[in-house]
Order: structure tokens, then sequence, then C-alpha cells
């Protein structure tokens, strides 16, 4: 009937794995042996044994606990990494507890090492132990006893480790046992890709990730019969997940995107080939016989002089998948019966004519006006078919005015104001909504009120001052449009005269019946323990008070910090604390990295009337859920009502376009953790305790506001170009399921063991008290930038620490008077412990009298700390003397035991060992040579 049409053919998308893994080594697929280097020959042993379902396997082995000074060395063979920078290696093991050996020296481990050597010959027969690179020491979760090997219950621990920024064509790894009970079941090493995909009809090939956390920036290629719109690209993460899909690709003048999800290619076309051939694939369709059905259940929303309209698509759609929609408008008279065409002074968003989605906002109408839009479906073969189009029209009226009719009673800090509702409202008022602020003053700073009366008592206004105030109703159809201005000066005094004897007995009266009157409402209001979403304006109980400044809340009076969780709608408490951005005026720049929703990038936000400025933009990544889009936008809603210059800015969201987006200021420096690690002794004391101001001033904010953080750290710091600190991640569902500083499980949830404050840990009791126990772990960070809290102790070793009264000593050249500041905000008592506000005093003091910070914890005062004279006999004692005791595991698993092992020790062996701060190499180094010429006071 009419003539066939090419078709352009996307390649479906199949639910691929987050990330391919592409095997380098699997002792488990071995035939035969292993052959990998083992020294001395007396350690490690391979053997064969079966697996449960008694096929062979090949192990390793060693068990030499009954000698003293074990140094046993395993090395596999030569891996090529096949293009990767990063490559992990999964381990499978067992081990013996030391316990459960009888009559085994103190020597005895229950752990080992794990290290690396790049090179690019698949030869080398020797490498020196100095050679290697140290990955980890690895201990187990689960060891077993003599009893559990009778009984066949082998505890296999599985770990995984990842070596990054591999340059050489390949790699050795090697296993160094100090003297522990272990077997190694299996060693598999692997890269991550992410893997082939289509997507906007570009095609993304394979991508090895990158070195690092970085991301690797790809771009797309359009299928066959497809060409440019925007250049596609998209992010492969280090985690081999595709990121922020960028530009599209469109299908050629006479073809078309295929969207008929029924379709599916030929057997032959499967797998390896589909992706391959069905791109060159041109498909022939023949066309439907007839255009679309009308559009069905249209549904209008009135927002003032907006309007809102949704509607679902045909129910008959002629088979074809080019379905569009066009609007058509006409203004009506009151009764009806005469209706004109709209002309073009209403604007349609996204557009008139040819939109793809069942919906658009109409904007710009008249208020107290009747409208009738029409509705119809098209697609490609409307033109062609005689049958006229389906369509349906919808009738809307848009809100009505409120007019202000009296003023009265206006004195020094109050205006009464009265209004008459709209004429003809557009459904049942619900309530009125009044704004007013200072003359001239509405882009600085707003109050909105809202009332169920149509008369209201404003208060709390600045004598002699005029302000403007405007008036408009809401409706079950929606907001109404704003009356107009009506400018109110207060008076300039009270019309009581102080001077007047009797008078004033009449005040002191009125005073005594105030307090009385406030006692006796505070009192009904602790009673009640009312909670709601608004701040309750005293002078009319239907009244509901909230301010606005620069765009976002501030709540008068006590500031209370207002839970997204008590709204029972949690969009609606998106839409009190966060200023919707049209995402026209934002311009994404470039990704800075991933985060728990989506990922974030940096790029510019057009203010009206004001000079662009730079943002980070946190978006929500697709196919989320209601329950994802609650919990994303909550941090807005709990970000919008913090206003301080030492709490993250919330410029905006973007919730009626997709992606969902929220605005934030950029900070130029990131986080604090990494800032202070790149920047490692390049800071004075004061810049130090500068930031600790920063961020306590805004703790006592978040304080004051009863906002409790739970999860403030170092890294949840953001500094900006000026290093001026802000507290950030305000997020009501913190998942921390993936990071690995919450390693530890209670009921609830994982927290972060090294930040939390014991009752945190044992009882999830979080209060202010609790961050201030946070907030001195991050002092100790900010003093040691950026080393890691407890160092290697495992999260059970913190807890048990912690419990029995130990507390994190001094970093290196920390002041006395900072240290003895953290060592009171880790007071086991709650009540023990200093407020936001005192800390913030403390820290004051001390930046106006910097001699307070020249006494060193580990110094004398003004000079440097005195050569030591050691009377030390084991390796141990001597970290301890000079207080690097946090690196006591560092040297034993390196096998410096004995004091005359270190003599010789060199900065090379050091950053081996995992003491990378330049400070604490010197002060070792410094120690190590007081050894060599203080031998007289050295027992050995």
């Amino acid at each position: 009937m009419f003539a066939q049409r090419k078709w352009c053919t996307r390649v479906l998308k199949f639910a691929l794995s987050p990330f391919v893994a592409v095997t380098l080594l699997d002792s488990m697929s071995a035939l035969a042996d292993l052959g990998w280097e083992a020294y001395p020959n007396e350690g490690w042993e391979e053997i064969s044994v079966m697996d449960e379902r008694n096929t062979p396997m090949r192990t390793y082995q060693v068990c030499n606990v009954m000698e003293a000074n074990q140094n046993n060395w395993l090395r596999t063979r030569h891996i090529s990494r096949e293009g990767a920078q990063r490559v992990y290696i999964e381990i499978k093991f067992t081990l013996r507890d030391c316990n459960s050996l009888p009559g085994v020296p103190g020597t005895c481990k229950e752990t080992f090492n794990m290290y690396y050597y790049e090179s690019n010959n698949a030869n080398v027969w020797f490498i020196k132990e100095s050679q290697y690179v140290k990955i980890d020491t690895i201990a187990a979760d689960e060891s077993f006893t003599q009893v559990d090997v009778g009984d066949r219950v082998m505890k296999l621990n599985t770990e995984v480790r990842d070596i990054s920024n591999l340059s050489k064509k390949g790699f050795y790894l090697a296993f160094q046992d100090l003297g522990a009970c272990i077997a190694l079941v299996s060693v598999r090493v692997f890269y991550k890709k992410c893997p082939l995909t289509v997507l906007n009809l570009a095609q993304f090939p394979d991508t090895i990730t990158g070195g690092d956390t970085a991301l690797v920036e790809v771009h797309g290629m359009c299928v066959n019969s497809s060409e440019e719109f925007e250049a596609p690209k998209m992010y492969c993460s280090a985690d081999g997940g595709w990121l922020v899909p960028i530009g599209r690709c469109v299908c050629k003048p006479g073809f078309e995107e295929n969207k008929d999800a029924s379709f599916s290619p030929p057997p032959f076309f499967q797998k390896k080939f589909f992706s391959n051939c069905l791109v060159l694939l041109k498909v022939y369709f023949p066309l439907p016989s007839g255009p679309p059905s009308a559009p069905e259940n249209p549904i209008s929303t009135v927002n003032e002089t907006c309007v809102t309209l949704e509607w679902s698509p045909p129910r008959d759609t002629g088979g074809r998948g080019d379905v569009t929609y066009s609007l058509h408008c006409r203004k009506c008279s009151g009764d009806g019966k005469k209706c004109t065409p709209c002309g073009g002074s209403i604007h349609f968003v996204p557009r008139q004519f040819g939109l793809s989605s069942a919906n658009v906002l109409i904007t710009d109408l008249q208020p107290d006006s009747n409208y009738s839009f029409t509705i119809e479906s098209q697609s490609g073969v409307s033109d062609l078919s005689p049958t006229p189009r389906g369509s349906v029209v919808i009738n809307v009226t848009t809100s009505q005015t409120v007019s202000v009719v009296l003023k009265e009673r206006r004195s020094k800090d109050s205006v009464t104001l009265a209004w008459h509702g709209p004429e003809r409202p557009n459904g049942a008022i619900v309530e009125y909504e009044v704004i007013y602020y200072e003359k001239n003053q509405r882009d600085q700073n707003y109050t909105v009120l809202k009332t169920r009366s149509n008369m209201m008592t404003v208060d709390g206004l600045k004598p002699g001052t005029t302000y403007v105030f405007r008036v408009r109703a809401r409706t079950d159809g929606g907001y109404g449009s704003y009356g107009g201005e009506i400018e109110l000066e207060t008076s300039h005094e009270d019309i009581l005269a102080i001077g007047d004897p009797n008078q004033s007995t009449i005040l002191v009266v009125s005073i005594a019946g105030g307090i009385v009157l406030l006692i006796f409402l505070v009192t009904c209001f602790v009673v009640s323990g009312r909670h709601c979403g608004y701040i309750k304006a005293k002078q009319d109980p239907d009244e509901e008070k909230m301010q606005f400044q620069h765009g976002r809340v501030k709540l008068p009076g006590s500031r209370t910090y207002i839970h997204p969780h008590t709204y029972e709608d949690p969009n609606q408490a998106v839409r009190d604390f966060a200023k919707e951005i049209d995402a026209s005026n934002i311009r994404i720049e470039r990704v800075i990295g991933a985060g728990e929703f989506g990922e974030v990038c940096s790029g510019r936000l057009r203010v009206q009337g004001k000079r662009e400025i730079y943002v980070a933009i946190k978006s929500l990544k697709a196919g989320y859920s209601d329950k994802q889009r609650r919990d994303f936008l909550s941090e807005a809603s709990i970000m919008g009502q913090f206003d301080h210059p030492n709490i993250i800015r919330l410029e905006g969201v973007v919730t009626k376009c997709k992606p969902v987006m929220i605005i934030t200021e950029f900070m130029e420096n990131g986080s604090l953790d990494t800032f202070l690690k790149k920047h490692d002794g390049q800071f004075t004391v004061i810049q130090l305790v500068g930031m600790l101001r920063g961020i306590a001033s805004g703790m006592k904010y978040l304080s004051d506001m009863s906002y409790v953080h739970r999860d403030l750290a170092a890294r949840n710091i953001l500094v900006n170009s000026n290093l001026v600190c802000k507290v950030s991640d305000f997020g009501l569902s913190r998942v921390l399921e993936d990071d690995p500083e919450a390693a530890y499980t209670t009921r609830g949830g994982k927290i972060p063991i090294r930040w939390t404050a014991p009752e945190a840990i044992a009882y999830r009791k979080f209060t202010s008290a609790s961050d201030v126990w946070s907030y001195g772990i991050v002092m100790w960070e900010v003093v040691s930038y950026g080393e890691r809290p407890y160092w290697e102790m495992s999260n059970q070793d913190v807890i048990k620490a912690i419990d029995e009264g130990y507390r994190l000593p001094a970093p290196m050249d920390c002041p006395v008077v900072l240290h003895q500041l953290m060592l009171d905000c880790w007071e086991k008592g709650r009540s023990d412990r200093p407020k936001f506000g005192q800390i913030v005093t403390i820290l004051d003091k001390l930046i106006r009298n910097p001699a307070s910070l020249r006494e060193l914890a580990n110094s004398s005062v003004g000079e440097d700390p005195p050569t030591p004279e050691f009377s030390v006999s084991t390796v141990d004692d001597w970290l301890e003397t000079i207080k690097m005791g946090q690196y006591k595991e560092n040297f034993s698993s390196a096998g410096y035991v004995s004091l005359d092992s270190i003599l010789y020790i060199s900065v090379s062996e050091l950053t081996k060992m995992g003491v990378t701060l330049a400070g604490h190499q010197k002060k070792i180094l410094s120690s190590v040579q007081s050894l060599q010429t203080q031998g007289t006071h050295v027992h050995v």
C-alpha cells in the first residue's frame, strides 16, 4: 500500500555486568606443577590436594613455626599485564592459630606479606628482597586449629588487593612468610574492563580501566545509518562501569530509530557477531496502514498563570515507534462560547510541536482566564493518511489574584493586613500565602507567611522601615498569582510614652503579664511536643512562617533543623528548602569523580543579572528507584537549611528534567584529607589552626541547629582556593558498605569506627557530643597531614584499645595545647567533652596568641628535640621511646627484629616498609644515628 522505508536499527542493550574481568593468572586452573620459585628450599612447598569435588589442585604450604627468624619467599612466574595499568590479586588461604600449636615459641606469626616487582624481562632468575615493593600484610579473618582439621572444617580466607600505575611489560608476585603455618590455596590475578556497549546510537568499545581512581574518557562511534548530533563520549570508571553519557548520534535522513522492544535478531547474529553485524544491518519494515489514535486521560495542574498538562499515549500507535504530540491553544470567553487563538505571548516548555514526551509546561498565561488546549498525536504517516489526526481537548481556568483591602494597626515593629479572596476561585481555598520584604531588598532577604485566615499580623519588623507585601491564594487546583504590591512603613516609636508615670506603670504590668503568658506558651509547647514542617508564627495558630535568604531557607528564632522525614511528601521538603534551577543555565565541563548515587562534575551556573559561577554538579544515575531519588534529594533538603561560611553552600536543584541534579558551590582543592597529603609539611601551625577553627565554627552552627552529622572526618571536609574548610556530606542515607573506613557492622548499619565515639559504636547513640569526638580525630588528621587514624590497627583492635583507655598520641610537631584539646574531645564521658562553642573560643585564643603554640608535645619549649640517650633492648622498645610505636608491625614484617639490624637502614627501605611521611622518616633516621653514636647506652 505504502512504499517501504529503510529504518536505522539500534543495537539492543543487554543486561551487562558492571565490569568485565580479564584473568592474567589463575593457579586453580593449572594442570601441572606451578613451578614457582621458592627460597630457601626448606620454606614453601608445592603439593597437590583434592578440593571438595575431588578435583586435584596445586597449593603452596609452609609451617616452620618451631624455628625462630623465618624468612621464606615464594615468587610466581612473570605475569604479563596486557596493557592494564591496575591489576587485582585475589588470594585464598588457610592459616593455623598459633595458640593451637603446643610448645611453639613466641615467634609464631599469623600474618604473611605480599610484594610485587615490575620488569620487562620475563626470565629474571633472581630478585633482591630490597627490590620488591610491598603490597600489604595479609592477616586471616578466621584461623583453624588441629581440631578443625580433624573435623574437616577448614577456614578458607579470601583477600583482594590491587596494584596501580603499572608501566612495564609485566611483574612478579612474591609472598614472604616470617613464621606462620599457612597454605596458599589459590592465587588469581585479573584486571577490569568497561564492556563494549551501545548507547544513544553510539558504540563504545571494550576499555581497560585507568591506573588509579581517575576516569578514562572514551569517544563513541555512531552505528551505521546514523551520524553525530553532538560528539558522543562516556567515561570508564576505575571499577569498570560506564559513567556520564554525553552527546548522541541520530539517524540519517530517510532512517528512523527502531525502538520496538520486541525486535530480536536472528540466531546467527547472536553473541560475538551480534554487536558487529547488526550495526551494519538495514532492516526493511512495511509501514503501518494508519496514523495513531488520540492521546488519552489528559490531566491539568494549575499554578498561578502556569499550567502543566499530562496525558497517556494513544491506545493504538499504528504499529509505529515515532509517535509525537503537538498542542494548539485557544483563549475563551467566560461562557466558553467564543474562543480565539492564543497568539505568541504564551510559551511551551520544552516546545509546542513535535513533543516526544507526554507532558508539557505552559507559562505566561493571563490570570482569571479560560483556555482550551487541543493535544494531537501524529507519526511519520499522518500526513499520508486521509484519516484526521487523533486529538483530545482539555479546558483550563487560571487562578485569580487576591486584593488587599484593609490596612490597620501599624506599630514600630508590626502591621496587620486583611484581604478578600478571589471572586471565582479555581477550587476550594486551602490557605493564603503572604510574601514581604524590605523595599528594594527582595533579592537579598524575603519572608513567606502562610495562614488559613484572611487576616494576618506580621511582627518582628524594623522601626521606621518601608516593607512591600503581596498575597496569593492556594486552592485545590494550585497556587493563584500574587496580587499587587502594597507598601507600608512601620512607626518610628511605640504609641506608649515611657516618660508618663501612669503609662510606665501600665508598661510594667504589661511586661509582667507578657512574661507570664510567654512561660505559659512555652510550657504548652513543651508538653504538646509538636513537630511540623514550619515554624509557627505566634500571632495566629494557623500561620506558618519561614525566611528565605539568598534563595535558601533561613529559619527564624532558634533555627531548629527540620528533618526531611517529618514531611509526609518528601518532595515538599525539597521545594521548601532548595531553589529549582533551569537546566539550561547549567553547563557541565568535566567529570571530577563518582558519588554514591551517580557521577560528580564541575561546571558553570549562569545566574540572571550576575556573572557565571563555578559549581559542583551531582547527578542521579539513570534507572534510579523512587527511594534512591528521595535519598539523593534529601541531602539538598538538609543543605538548603544551612547558611554559614563553613558549611558547603547549596545553589539549587534540578528536578523537573533528567538527570536530577544537586548544584553546590565548587571547592577547588577537594577533600581535606587528600589536600593535606599532597601538601605534607607545607603549612604553618597557625594555618592549620585556622583550618580547624573553620571546621569547628561550622560544626557549632550545626550543633546550634540541633543537627548531628554522624560522619565528621577529613574526607568529608572540602577546601576552597582560599584554604577555607567547609563541612559537607549531609546525606540521610549514607551507604557506607563500599567505604573502606566503614568495615565494622553494628545493628543498624555500618559506621566508620576510627572516627566514631564509643557510645555511638556500642549503642548507636549519636549526639553533638559524639560529633565532638569525631572532631578530635579530624584535628589529629589535620596536624598529621592526613595520616590514617590508628594506622594499620584493625577496627576490632581500635575498639578494644579505646575501651582500655588508649588515645592517639600527639602527631609530630604537634603543639601541646592542640593535643590536649584532642584528648578533651576523646573523654569517655559525653558530658566531659567540650562543646563546639568552647572549641571555637579556645582556637580563637590560640590564633590571637601564637606563642601558646610553641611548646610541642614531643620537644622542649622553643628548641629542637634533644637527642635522646637510649636504654632499650628491643626494636619495639626503641620505637616506643621515640614515639613511633605505630610502626612496630612494619619493622617486624620487614624482618627488623634486633637493634643491630636497624643501624644501617635507609630512606628507601623505610618507604618500602610503609613509612612514607617525610617527617617520620627524618625522626627515625635521626634516632638511628643516635644509636650509632651512643652504642654504650644501648643494651642489645
